[in-house]
């Protein structure tokens, strides 16, 4: 009889020792496993949630309307450089507010020119652009724009735009605002098989 119940005491006591050691043991190693999945899970989401960055360079070709003049005397060619940050574009420009000078040039401008994608569908999307710039010995040399495009990617690297918008001259005894029509052709800096090439690759195409 004692040898009985010394067994069964001693197989209570197994039983009860291996499961305590069973869940401190498994349990936190699920905890472990569940956490590994979970930082892999997140960090590929961060990682495909980033947004392409580069550099890109934009020709505009556009012309004042409504307005007096030859076509020399309204078109205002300009060169822009900038970077992309996703929807956002921040730029510098410098051209010409028009393409007859005489005497000393005071058609020349620079610029700085903020420019945010506010719609997307596939290849198409629709910017809108605050600029603020500085005319060279104008009277009116103080210069503000605004504008919106209409954009097209061509492809991954090449872009064309309709643009309008209206600009705005202001001096000391005068000011002036003229609107304008054209188009811009921009050419983005990126590189064979990069990762922002991958994800501007991804955003034109995610929207389809």
């Amino acid at each position: 009889m004692k040898f009985i119940i010394i067994c069964g005491l001693c197989f209570f006591y197994v039983a009860a020792h291996c499961q305590i050691t069973t869940g401190v043991h498994n349990i936190p190693h699920a905890q472990n496993l569940n956490a590994i999945r979970d930082t892999v899970i997140e960090s590929d989401t961060t990682k495909e949630n980033k947004e392409p960055q580069y550099f890109y360079a934009t020709l505009s070709t556009t012309a004042f309307v409504n307005t007096k003049g030859s076509f020399a005397n309204r078109f205002v060619p300009s060169i822009e450089f900038g970077r992309t940050y996703g929807i956002f574009d921040i730029g510098m420009a410098t051209g010409k507010t028009n393409t007859l000078a005489n005497g000393s040039d005071t058609t020349h401008f620079i610029e700085l020119r903020p420019t945010i994608n506010i719609f997307s569908k596939g290849r198409f999307a629709e910017g809108l652009c605050l600029g603020a710039g500085y005319i060279f010995g104008a009277k009116q040399a103080l210069m503000t724009e605004i504008c919106n495009s209409i954009n097209f990617n061509l492809t991954e690297i090449f872009a064309l735009a309709i643009v309008q918008g209206y600009e705005f001259f202001d001096g000391t005894n005068s000011n002036t605002n003229r609107q304008y029509m054209g188009f811009t052709f921009t050419y983005n800096f990126l590189k064979k098989h990069s990762t922002n090439l991958r994800r501007k690759r991804a955003a034109l195409i995610s929207d389809k």
